[in-house]
């Protein structure tokens, strides 16, 4: 039932000789699956600008041209350094690998950590945005904003666990139409500028002199517009998923998306000043843009609710982009063995579906903390990204010191300039918005410690196992099997015969209390019945506890096979019901007993199944 179930919604295993080329992502595909995070934060990057800088006077508008060719400038140097780290890295893990190869594990982890709450942050802040554009169409919805927004997730998680390319074909539709009608709609407001239809309505020329402006507010305005910056990274962690050359396809698609991403930035900040849009509650400033533009005829609304719908659904899908790059992230660590190594394990779909599931989980808590309010995540999520990216730019002018030597300023010219601003923003952000941030901190410490006790744990257990010359070889005199005995049925009947045909030595134990005391007599006569060469240990006891007694008996009797130099096998006899469900109507004492038992280092625990026709 629970097969039929996970296939319906997850589809039938893939065979992993169809992983190939057909299970991995051209650049089309790739730029939907991996850019929707970084292209859907146009929508509310540049206005955080026009926010921070209206708070102080609409004539401070015009500071967001200034402010918006430093954030060009510094996305400028994140593609040339991402792409540097793509062929340099190809395995994937960005930001991590490059920290961890060229700083330091311990710095590594921290890029590593961050990334991975930032990536579920990604998932959270796109649901919430993606949940408040639906909910501002359809006002009725409201009060169900953190449903839409679990659904969401659960929406995304169900379409990444039935694969890749599934994933990366059904985003297609909703990044392209957002790519193009924002395009479109940019290049239609420039028209009209350029034909003199739209008009100059900006609050303040540039360059006017702004009472009270303090380069604190021009600071906190660039922090808030670097917002628009975060997803850059994915590509560099999803390497491995690029079909052949993977390099040179990763790095195309990451300049691709970067042009896009300048192109709308800049576009959006352009014609929000020049149209003197000023922010208003209900409405964003990329909603009154698309009004001012396409105006009120019947093909103008059209146009503008197409435009509204196209980023209701990026914003929504812009989740996926954590989808695709957590799981790897978390495979590279896990490789590193800082992470548990069930995130190196795929699933029917060929997909790292442990850490999809996880990273799913992780998002609906952080939902629920913060109740799908985006305004409470977005600093999180920008002092998540930008400690990785100030790392990551930081390791790559050790490697190009490495690589090049006293000649390493040229190809590190990019690094030096995306980590002077990277940090320069860390350190605003600590200053400026550390009310907001401080979460960040401990739960940082407390993965990176995590990680470093999962790898001390790794090292411990491979030194343990391993093979070394001179280790001891020894050999038994036989074989001591201890067959547990609840009642005298076809399980323990079958369980004594299997004993007898493995062990040179059989013994049978059986757990008496007060309340089973007239019904203990009749089993001890029915076992002497069924096998009288064999010895029934009865052990009685006061309490209701079966494992306690079980234990100590089953100590003694190791340390007597020990005498004789004899191995002891503890055998635990059980039904398996006919139908799966049926499990709950049992008491499930045998797995109790193998549980209790696995701990004791002299005996090896097997089980004796016995399945049910009906």
């Amino acid at each position: 039932m629970f097969t039929k179930l996970k296939q319906t919604f997850i589809g039938r295993p893939l065979k992993s000789l169809t992983e190939g080329e057909g299970g991995l992502l051209g650049k089309m595909q790739a730029l939907a699956m991996l850019s929707s995070d970084a292209l859907s934060s146009i929508a509310y990057g540049p206005e955080q600008v026009v926010l921070v800088l209206a708070s102080l006077s609409p004539l401070a508008i015009w500071w967001s041209l200034p402010i918006g060719l430093f954030v060009l400038l510094l996305l400028a140097s994140l593609t040339v350094s991402y792409r540097q780290i793509i062929h340099a890295y190809p395995q994937g893990g960005g930001a991590y690998m490059v920290t961890r190869e060229n700083l330091s594990p311990e710095l590594g982890l921290i890029a590593g950590g961050s990334l991975l709450v930032d990536y579920m942050l990604t998932v959270a802040v796109s649901v919430s945005s993606g949940a408040d554009a639906i909910t501002a169409a359809l006002p009725v919805l409201h009060p169900y904003n953190l449903h839409i927004s679990i659904f969401l997730v659960c929406l995304l998680m169900l379409l990444n666990l039935r694969g890749l390319k599934e994933s990366a074909s059904s985003l297609m539709i909703p990044v392209y139409l957002f790519i193009i009608s924002t395009v479109f709609l940019l290049l239609y407001g420039i028209f009209q500028l350029m034909t003199g239809s739209l008009s100059y309505q900006a609050t303040s020329p540039i360059g006017h002199a702004v009472p009270s402006l303090s380069i604190v507010l021009i600071l906190r305005a660039f922090t808030s517009g670097s917002a628009s910056l975060t997803g850059v990274e994915a590509i560099s962690n999803a390497v491995p998923f690029f079909k052949a050359p993977k390099e040179k396809n990763a790095a195309q698609t990451l300049t691709i998306m970067s042009l896009i991403l300048g192109f709308l930035f800049a576009g959006i900040t352009f014609l929000n000043y020049w149209m003197g849009i000023m922010p208003q509650h209900g409405e964003t400033i990329l909603s009154q843009m698309a009004q001012g533009i396409l105006g009120t005829s019947f093909f103008g609304h059209l146009g503008y609710y197409i435009f509204q719908f196209s980023t209701a659904l990026i914003l929504a899908v812009a989740a996926n982009t954590g989808f695709s790059a957590f799981p790897m992230l978390a495979y590279n660590m896990a490789k590193n063995k800082y992470m548990p190594h069930l995130f190196m394990e795929k699933g029917d779909r060929l997909g790292y579906s442990n850490g999809i599931l996880t990273l799913a989980f992780g998002a609906m808590i952080l939902l629920l903390i913060f109740n799908g309010n985006t305004e409470r995540l977005i600093p999180l999520y920008t002092i998540g990204v930008f400690v990785p990216f100030a790392l990551s730019q930081t390791g790559m002018i050790r490697h190009w010191k490495k690589e090049k030597g006293t000649n390493f300023l040229k190809p590190a010219l990019a690094n030096i300039l995306g980590a002077i601003i990277c940090y320069a923003i860390v350190l605003i952000l600590l200053f400026f918005r550390l009310s907001d941030i401080w979460p960040f901190f401990p739960i940082i410490l407390v993965l990176t410690l995590l990680f470093l006790a999962i790898h001390s744990h790794y090292q411990k257990v491979a030194q343990q196992l391993r093979l070394y010359e001179g280790i001891e070889k020894r050999t038994y005199d036989g074989n001591l099997v201890l067959v547990l005995v609840g009642n005298v049925t076809r399980v323990s009947v079958g369980a004594i015969n299997y004993a007898q045909s493995i062990g040179d030595e059989v013994l049978a134990m059986h757990i008496s209390t007060k309340e089973t005391a007239e019904k203990d007599q009749e089993i001890l006569q029915e076992f002497a019945d069924y096998f009288p060469t064999i010895t029934l240990k009865n052990i009685k006891t006061s309490y209701r506890d079966i494992i306690t007694p079980t234990i100590k008996y089953v100590k003694r009797v190791s340390e007597d096979a020990q005498k004789k130099n004899y191995t002891v096998t503890v055998l635990v006899p059980q039904f398996i019901p006919n139908k799966p469900w049926q499990n709950i109507l049992h008491n499930q004492m045998s797995l109790k007993l193998k549980y209790a038992l696995r701990w004791h280092q002299d005996v090896v625990v097997a089980s004796y199944s016995y399945h049910l026709k009906e």
